[in-house]
């Protein structure tokens, strides 16, 4: 069989946490009574061969065990679910196996078991390098903690990414220009630093809502944006996506199966997935409720609540949302085959002139610094 080249991600969600962030609206669920974790990994081996079966002839390029913690699961279930993944297609032997961990101490000790599994990149849920801060997002590490795990994942992955979110209540430009470098003494080779978002459905909302929680107004946070990407790029992580920033060469190959709109295969409670199939974009989706998605899995063999056909119109404008997060923008060309029509060129003009957007010398469109702060509008003007 000749195997289809393109970048194919594995996603397999872990829905599981010791606690719940303030701040999450992810599908991720506290469970008190101890997980049987061998009796999910059966699960997960039954949809693994139930998504090898919609997409034959795919060579995994990346897989991503998110959550939820998937620090919380056994070496043995993720060295399982990475033999199911082989056993059911073919395995890229440059493939990035990327596990996401939280740093406490507990967690910090499996590292060396997750890499003899075959995990060869590790992203750390940090947050914050400041103790007060932690504590308000309801993170169950201290800083000390932190920087141990890092230094630690250093030393065991080739490697590593951690997560910092800004645009806190209170924040300023001083103190985040300050964590932030503290931040980059300590990277190695790639960031994720997100914007505080309130999500519908949170504690966070609520308070909000009650006048308990003030965050940045857009000014700032714009303001700390800006900072963000000229303080990464004159330390040489400069952003390759709006909130992401690699030295070059170590992007997150993974995630750029999202955001360069390339098929990926959704494993587990609450999973997503974009597969073409006879020439069509699908979407696929799990129950996710872990002990439906279970049953489910158990007696049908996957976990799916939607199969879902994409329109032209819909997968045109999915490649638009998820590709002009990057810097690299994306192919006009590559729009026009997926949507089966082509961009307005007075909405590109007039978008242009506004300094939001631009054409690259190798043709592609890609938006501005300006134009990353209002991407959505963007996206809707282009797609109208």
């Amino acid at each position: 069989m000749t195997l289809n080249a393109e970048p194919f991600g594995v996603y397999v969600h872990w829905p599981f946490c010791a606690a719940k962030c303030p701040y999450c609206d992810f599908n991720s669920h506290v469970r008190h009574s101890p997980l049987d974790q061998a009796v999910f990994g059966e699960a997960y081996a039954r949809e693994i061969a139930r998504m090898a079966s919609l997409s034959p002839g795919r060579e995994v390029t990346s897989i991503f065990f998110g959550g939820g913690t998937p620090s919380l699961m056994e070496v043995a279930t993720v060295g399982k679910i990475l033999d199911e993944i082989s056993n059911n297609w073919a395995v890229a032997s440059d493939c990035e196996i990327t596990l996401e961990a939280n740093p406490t101490s507990v967690e910090a000790e499996r590292f060396r078991g997750y890499r003899s599994a075959g995990v060869n990149r590790l992203s750390m849920g940090v947050q914050s390098l400041d103790d007060a801060e932690l504590k308000r997002l309801g993170r169950l590490h201290s800083a000390e903690e932190a920087i141990g795990a890092i230094h630690l994942a250093r030393e065991t992955f080739r490697r590593l990414s951690f997560d910092l979110i800004y645009s806190r209540p209170g924040q300023h430009a001083a103190n985040w220009e300050a964590e932030l470098n503290a931040a980059l003494d300590l990277a190695a080779d790639h960031l994720s630093l997100y914007q505080l978002t309130i999500e519908e459905g949170t504690p966070f909302f609520d308070l909000q809502e009650k006048g308990r929680l003030v965050i940045p107004d857009q000014d700032r946070a714009a303001e700390l944006y800006e900072l963000t990407l000229d303080i990464t790029a004159a330390r040489g992580l400069p952003a390759y996506e709006i909130s992401n920033h690699a030295a070059p060469g170590a992007e997150c190959q993974h995630n750029l199966v999202y955001w360069r709109y390339r098929d990926y295969a959704g494993i587990g409670p609450g999973a997503h997935g974009r597969l073409v199939i006879d020439g069509a974009k699908h979407a696929t989706s799990t129950l996710k409720s872990p002990e439906d998605w279970w049953q489910k899995a158990m007696v049908d063999g996957h976990g799916m609540e939607a199969f879902e056909r994409l329109s032209a119109e819909e997968t045109g404008d999915e490649f638009l949302l998820m590709g002009l997060r990057l810097m690299e923008g994306i192919d006009p060309a590559r729009y026009e085959r997926l949507s089966g029509r082509t961009l307005d060129a007075s909405r590109i003009a007039n978008l242009a002139s506004d300094g939001f957007i631009e054409t690259g010398r190798s043709g592609k469109l890609r938006v501005t610094r300006s134009g990353s702060l209002l991407l959505d509008a963007i996206v809707a003007d282009l797609a109208a």
